[in-house]
């Protein structure tokens, strides 16, 4: 018996061989593309700057160096970057919102950020100090891990070491000499707490960038700041004339001090001199008193008669008028008179 071919039953079971084909294709797509991802996601690179942490069913697996790395697929194992090369800063008082080589650093200066940097010192003033807090991570699980929201918790330890110690300072010290101890301070003290943490953060630096009284008070702190300016000047001014006047009495009273000393030495040798010569005189006397007197008398006329201006010869017999007889130089004897 012939068999017979229905045209449209032949034509239902093509579209049905056809239809099942493309299920397959679309199926086999998918697979593709799902594969595709899984092989993607095995490899990542890491930059040099950057830590690579791998996580394995979220567990932590292994860290991992810069350069090109291979791991599970996604799903099995993830990876996460912690820059710890990069020394990463936090921001107080202020925000810095464009830092340009060769351009000026633009900041912004809102009221929300004054309420972190407006501060109450220990003598009962309120200044504004604002700072930044320069650190590296130093253990990149512990930072992920052992901290929850490790930026804020370095933010608010900052915030809250820097009230106590400006708390416990006088508003002019913050302001001027105190400024470098307030950061050693606050530096020594955030380091023991994140340590206390094990949040794996080395601090680099905590610097003091702007510390000025309240807008409302400026005027009265510059007139402050003016007098303790004159006054310092004044006392540089003193403490030089000082300098200079005080080695100059010195030097004064050492020379006086030298005269009289050579002075006090000429005297004492030259009366051991004289000593020394009236006793040698003396000696001679006793040897002959007569020839010493009258040596002594022609010495001491010598001496004398050189510093005379004029030389008077008198009579020791005259009993009334004393007859004065001038022998001055160039003056016959006949030109005087005689003189009562």
């Amino acid at each position: 018996m012939q068999q017979r071919y229905d045209p449209e039953q032949i034509f239902e079971e093509l579209r049905n061989h056809f239809r099942g084909l493309k299920g397959w294709r679309i199926a086999a797509g998918i697979l593709g593309a799902v594969l595709f991802i899984l092989l993607w996601s095995t490899w990542f690179t890491v930059q040099p700057e950057e830590t690579g942490i791998i996580q394995r069913f979220g567990a932590v697996h292994r860290t991992v160096g810069p350069g090109l790395h291979f791991k599970l697929p996604n799903g099995i194992e993830m990876v996460r970057t912690v820059p710890t090369a990069r020394v990463l800063k936090e921001e107080f008082g202020f925000l810095t919102t464009a830092a340009v080589s060769g351009q000026r650093t633009q900041y912004a200066d809102n009221k929300a950020y004054k309420e972190v940097s407006l501060m109450l010192t220990g003598d009962l003033n309120v200044i504004d100090v604002q700072w930044i807090v320069q650190y590296r991570i130093e253990d990149p699980i512990h930072y992920i891990f052992w901290v929850r929201n490790t930026q804020q918790t370095i933010r608010d330890i900052s915030e809250s070491v820097m009230r106590r110690v400006v708390g416990n300072r006088l508003g002019s010290d913050v302001l001027t000499v105190g400024r470098v101890a307030v950061s050693s301070e606050v530096k020594e003290e955030m380091q023991k707490i994140l340590t206390e943490y094990e949040a794996g953060v080395r601090l680099v630096t905590v610097e003091l960038q702007d510390v000025t009284p309240p807008d409302p008070v400026k005027p009265a702190f510059n007139e402050v700041n003016e007098a303790r300016q004159d006054r310092e000047r004044t006392i540089n001014q003193a403490q030089e004339q000082a300098n200079r006047e005080i080695p100059k009495a010195g030097g004064e009273a050492s020379r006086t001090i030298s005269e009289a000393e050579g002075y006090t030495l000429e005297r004492v040798n030259r009366a051991n001199g004289e000593a020394t010569r009236f006793r040698a005189i003396l000696d001679e006397y006793k040897r002959a008193p007569e020839v010493t007197r009258r040596r002594l008398y022609l010495e001491a006329i010598g001496a004398i008669l050189p510093e005379a201006k004029a030389l008077y010869i008198v009579d020791s017999d005259q009993k009334a008028l004393v007859p004065w007889l001038p022998v001055e130089s160039g003056q016959s004897p006949d030109a005087g008179g005689k003189k009562p």
